[in-house]
């Protein structure tokens, strides 16, 4: 049997975006990891238009060939990490247009949430839980929240993620409930 497949879906598409950081960081530790299967999701993959599809893609899927493609690759993975900054006490338009795409790809599927910004990302976070239970995924109380001072740091060149003991913590704790979570809902859809 294979293992479950978690997507680490890069939630920004800027070119100076600070999301690589966290992704390159979370890929090593994960790496550290068996049980499941690990793949990055970028955005930027999947340029998609503003979304004015006329029905709900709860009832009919898009019909746009990225949307398509962005369906097809959600629905393919068990579970997910976003790696999410703050925009405006929110996530990134980006993020908001990639979710409003699918539905049905979602279902039944755990998330959690890797953030940077304002208070470590955290009201980016609060929305995109109150968007995943809209989907009908199980938002997860465990996740990681890059503080302002530790994205100045990176940012800035003087210290890694890596150089945050914490972080990986909350990371590894993370993990294990997104491990536990993933099993048990694909058990369950089967």
């Amino acid at each position: 049997m294979s293992n479950p497949k978690i997507g680490i879906i890069v939630g920004t598409t800027r070119p100076t975006r600070f999301a690589d950081k966290p992704v390159e960081w979370l890929t090593a530790l994960t790496g550290e990891r068996s049980g499941l299967d690990f793949e990055v999701v970028d955005l930027r993959d999947y340029p998609m238009p503003f979304f004015e599809e006329p029905v709900s893609p709860a009832r009919t899927p898009s019909s746009h060939p990225v949307a398509q493609k962005w369906a097809a690759k959600i629905a393919s993975l068990d579970g997910y990490i976003f790696i999410t900054a703050e925009y405006n006490h929110s996530i990134s338009g980006v993020l908001k247009n990639a979710l409003d795409y699918v539905y049905p790809e979602f279902v039944r599927k755990p998330a959690t949430f890797v953030a940077y910004g304002g208070v470590g990302g955290a009201r980016a976070v609060e929305q995109l839980r109150l968007i995943c239970i809209e989907l009908q995924m199980a938002a997860l109380r465990a996740a990681v929240h890059i503080s302002r001072d530790q994205f100045a740091a990176v940012l800035q060149g003087e210290k890694t993620l890596s150089d945050f003991e914490v972080l990986k913590q909350q990371a590894t704790l993370m993990l294990d409930d997104l491990a536990w979570w993933t099993k048990t809902l694909k058990a369950g859809r089967s």
